[in-house]
């Protein structure tokens, strides 16, 4: 079924009572009530969501931070840059998965993906509000990370003078996150989803600088090269950048990571763009 058909009760009605495609008033009414839609879902599902979201990043976040410092096998300073990476690994994660999942099951079982395509919007905006909804909910479960931090973690701060930029650098994440779902929704085999997550999910966390600086790896060359090519990597050295006092662990400059998070949003973001029209099309 393509984006462009009609459903027979709309395709009986005189042209002049059909929805105006091109109206640029109905077009931005539709994507925000189909985006309040998915809001208002999550809403009334807050608990099991933030049970979903939580459950993994808190373990993180208490083994590595407070277990093994306990044990004497991590320091204090360790705690202060392990915080923005589990909030960096939640942002662009949870961003990815539900932007991913979710259209893997719109387009292979449900098919609830079709009364979105015969709305009065184009594709893209379809799949942009797929991807914008799956940034929001990652950009969610990092802030609530924020707090849960402070809990577990003996020594960790957040300066509040860089929260306002640290926002930007933590939405730009949940933006990259989902563009990257996009991708792997659209153009995974859906028989083959879980093995792909399972290939993906997995190196995406190890590689993406959530518990050790990018700079600390430079005895580990071809690993830092690596976790160069991870975006989640400069969503944790961004927060770090902005978070870490003078004298710290070394960061890399919030420039180069807003740059390379702009590249990926871009790439990926058409990408999967393109992959969604395709599936659309099917």
């Amino acid at each position: 079924m393509t984006a462009t058909a009609l459903p027979p009760e709309v395709a009986d009605f005189p042209a002049e009572l059909r929805p105006a495609r091109s109206d640029v008033r109905t077009v931005t009414r539709t994507f925000f009530f189909i985006l309040w839609r998915d809001v208002f879902v999550t809403g009334r599902e807050l608990g099991p969501f933030l049970a979903q979201v939580l459950i993994e990043p808190f373990f993180i976040l208490f083994v590595f931070g407070k277990v093994l410092g306990e044990l004497g096998y991590t320091s204090g300073g360790f705690q202060q840059v392990l915080l923005p990476g589990v909030v960096a690994l939640n942002s662009f994660l949870v961003s990815l998965q539900n932007t991913a999942l979710p259209l893997v099951i719109d387009f292979s079982w449900t098919k609830e993906i079709e009364d979105r395509l015969l709305a009065p919007i184009p594709t893209s905006l379809v799949a942009i509000e797929k991807l914008v909804f799956g940034a929001l909910r990652g950009l969610i479960a990092s802030l609530v990370m924020i707090p849960v931090g402070f809990l577990i973690l003996d020594h960790a701060s957040w300066p509040m003078d860089s929260f306002a930029a640290t926002l930007g650098v933590l939405v730009m994440g949940a933006l990259a996150g989902s563009t990257v779902g996009l991708t792997i929704g659209t153009l995974a085999p859906p028989r083959h989803i879980s093995v792909i997550f399972a290939v993906t999910l997995t190196p995406l966390m190890f590689t993406g600088c959530t518990q050790f600086t990018w700079h600390g790896l430079s005895s580990i060359p071809w690993f830092q090269v690596l976790c160069a090519i991870n975006p989640l990597t400069y969503v944790s050295e961004g927060i770090r950048d902005l978070m870490l006092p003078p004298g710290g662990p070394a960061s890399i400059p919030l420039w180069v990571d807003l740059l390379a998070l702009t590249g990926a949003i871009a790439v990926f973001g058409l990408i999967g763009i393109k992959g969604f029209h395709r599936r659309a099309q099917d």
